[in-house]
């Protein structure tokens, strides 16, 4: 591999640019450490899995640009990315992220909001009398 590989990633509103290229295991997200960025250990996980699963924590440096949505959207949407970057440095890692669930993007948004109610699905108070 001798350039960056690049992929997106997105889920709810978010979306993430990664760049993935060799190095030492530094993932940085919008100029950030992404422990930094992600305060909680659980988001941080998210971000670390697809290269936990192919055990290659260490190869690879990381540049995330991450826009819009919450920090768990984005955490999410840095998953998927890194998992396709991945894929384009090789293609044997491709059972690995696919048997672990990393390579489908999440079609879960949220709902709009219904005329005549409150929220999506929420309504005013009924009355009978």
């Amino acid at each position: 591999m001798e350039k960056q590989k690049n992929a997106v990633g997105r889920r709810k509103e978010a979306v993430t640019r990664v760049f993935l290229s060799k190095g030492d295991g530094k993932i940085t997200i919008n100029g950030k450490d992404y422990k930094n960025y992600f305060s909680l250990v659980y988001l941080q996980n998210q971000v670390e899995s697809p290269l936990k699963a192919v055990e290659s924590v260490d190869k690879f440096d990381i540049v995330i640009n991450a826009q819009g949505g919450g920090i768990k959207g984005q955490a999410e949407a840095a998953k998927l990315g890194i998992a396709r970057a991945l894929l384009e440095v090789s293609l044997d890692y491709r059972p690995v992220l696919k048997a672990a669930g990393m390579l489908k993007r999440d079609p879960r948004s949220v709902e709009r909001k219904k005329p005549g109610r409150k929220k999506a699905r929420k309504s005013f108070q009924f009355s009978k009398r």
